[in-house]
């Protein structure tokens, strides 16, 4: 499993289309993180940009975000990425907190205006 966290000064960054890099978390069968990585946030709004496909050619399978608009939700759901918005803090416990079943989706859209988000 490859999960994904929008990332500014090493925690969740409240905007995910707007994020310095994602942080990307290897884990084993065994919900243990084994390898940690990451990738640089293409410029521009996350919904317009190709992120979710990068992500998912990565092997992403969750999004652990902050916030996130409509567009972007629908976009990384279209790559089969799971996203649970609503996360705050040092990314690393965000996605141990994940691994322990400790996080549920807020299910809070951002209200952000970057341009069309359809």
């Amino acid at each position: 499993m490859r999960i994904a966290v929008p990332t500014k000064d090493n925690a969740v960054d409240d905007h995910f289309g707007h994020c310095e890099y994602y942080t990307l978390f290897t884990v084993d069968d065994m919900k243990n993180i084994t390898s940690v990585e990451t990738l640089p946030s293409p410029q521009g709004c996350g919904c317009k940009s190709d992120i979710a496909a990068v992500l998912r050619e990565k092997g992403v399978t969750v999004m652990l975000a902050g916030s996130m608009g409509d567009g972007a939700l629908n976009k990384l759901s279209e790559q089969g990425i799971k996203v649970l918005r609503g996360c705050k803090g040092d990314v690393r416990k965000v996605a141990e907190g994940y691994l322990k079943g400790f996080l549920l989706d807020s299910g809070i859209a951002c209200n952000h205006e970057c341009g069309d988000h359809k």
